[in-house]
């Protein structure tokens, strides 16, 4: 019996995004055969993470990479990195880091609800500047001087979200970051595709960067990547792994551990609840190995075709209008649909009738409040486009016979 009837789980169709809260992404049946692979064999984890370091080093530019659980996780020991360096006594402090650097500066419009996860290491959050421009207020936002008179002998570094849209750019943030030598850790986590975002942030001079490896890599969901200069990543991974190992014993894998934690090493640090498993860390390498491989472009084209059906097969609804697929070069395409309230409801209520559906169809809500629900392709498989206008048609035709 499939697993999910099994255990009265429905399957849902992802019109949403590729969201935490629906699974992430699906595996490709080469990295579940990887990991089912990895499955048969116990390895040193140690020597795994940095054989897998130098694979995620390659694909981004990066002096050294690890995976970890998720892209929040790589936020946490980014963060862990950067207040305690390669000094295993602070390690053992953490998360009282008060007798440290412990101040890490944020841009008030790159505030999200992560900032726990930086938080958590026991960092405090300097927020800076105004939110004008995100809230149309103004034309200017975060300028240099601002994030100069934040800067203290407290500063362990500097926080950035990165999205297409936030200001400002990065490469002037690292500038003055690095006039005071201090790293700047980029939240990525949603910035694939496009594919050259892999080496972008590190390129702009980003210490550190995070992705989820479980959205547009298509890797295990519970995984993450962090990746940037190698002392940084070193510290992070070493903060991660199970630590209960003899001094007279401990041999580290010749490269990134072994260059800085070759006599003294740390106890298990806060990042041990972060732990990967070894199953997990291949699929996330194949998985991302085929992402650098695959033909995005012709994905992308795929996925306008998809939506371009759905526009077609509701055009004629009353209460709802398809407006022009919503695309930025190189991403994944969208599309937005006008819900007329006084016929059909809000658009909160056509979504939720949609997600009841048999079988629930999730369409995106970021834009509901402007009564929009849109069509997030990133998430669409073969025949779902099919079953996306379907359900608008039927639960659409519905609510406006009952309006």
């Amino acid at each position: 019996m499939d697993i999910y009837r099994r255990l009265r789980v429905a399957k849902r169709v992802n019109g949403a995004g590729l969201l935490t809260r629906l699974g992430g992404s699906l595996m490709d049946g080469e990295v579940l055969d990887a990991m089912r692979e990895a499955a048969s064999a116990f390895v040193d984890m140690a020597e795994l993470q940095t054989r897998a370091g130098s694979v995620i080093a390659t694909h981004t530019g990066a002096e050294a990479g690890i995976v970890t659980s998720g892209a929040a996780a790589a936020l946490t020991l980014a963060t862990c990195a950067c207040l305690t360096g390669t000094d295993v006594a602070l390690m053992e402090r953490l998360p009282d880091a008060s007798t440290m650097r412990n101040e890490v500066i944020i841009h008030r419009a790159h505030r999200t609800g992560y900032d726990h996860a930086i938080r958590a290491a026991g960092a405090k959050l300097i927020e800076i500047g105004f939110n004008d421009r995100s809230a149309g207020a103004g034309v200017r936002s975060l300028e240099a001087w601002e994030i100069e008179a934040a800067i203290s002998e407290k500063t362990a570094a500097i926080a950035y979200t990165a999205t297409p849209e936030l200001m400002p750019k990065l490469a002037s943030v690292v500038a003055v970051a690095e006039r005071h030598a201090l790293p700047v850790i980029v939240d990525a986590a949603a910035q694939l595709p496009p594919k050259d975002n892999l080496k972008r942030f590190i390129g702009e001079g980003a210490a550190l960067v995070a992705f989820s490896g479980g959205k547009a890599i298509r890797g295990p969901q519970g995984t993450g990547i962090l990746c940037g200069r190698e002392k940084l990543v070193a510290a992070a991974l070493i903060q991660m792994l199970d630590m209960d190992i003899l001094p007279e014993t401990w041999t580290p894998p010749e490269g990134l551990l072994a260059r800085h934690f070759g006599e003294r090493f740390p106890h298990h640090g806060l990042g041990r609840g972060f732990k990967v498993d070894k199953e997990s860390i291949i699929g996330l390498l194949v998985a991302l190995e085929r992402f650098v491989a695959a033909d995005i472009e012709a994905d992308i084209a795929a996925r306008h075709a998809m939506l371009r059906c759905i526009a077609r097969s509701i055009a004629d609804l009353p209460g709802c209008t398809p407006r022009a697929l919503q695309e930025v070069a190189g991403t994944y395409p969208s599309l937005d649909i006008e819900i007329d309230a006084t016929r059909l409801g809000d658009a909160y209520a056509v979504s939720l009738a949609l997600q009841r559906h048999d079988p629930p169809v999730h369409l995106s809500e970021r834009l509901a409040a402007q009564g929009l629900l849109s069509v997030a392709s990133a998430g669409l498989g073969p025949g779902d486009a099919e079953i996306v206008a379907q359900a608008l048609r039927q639960v659409i035709g519905a609510r406006g016979e009952a309006g």
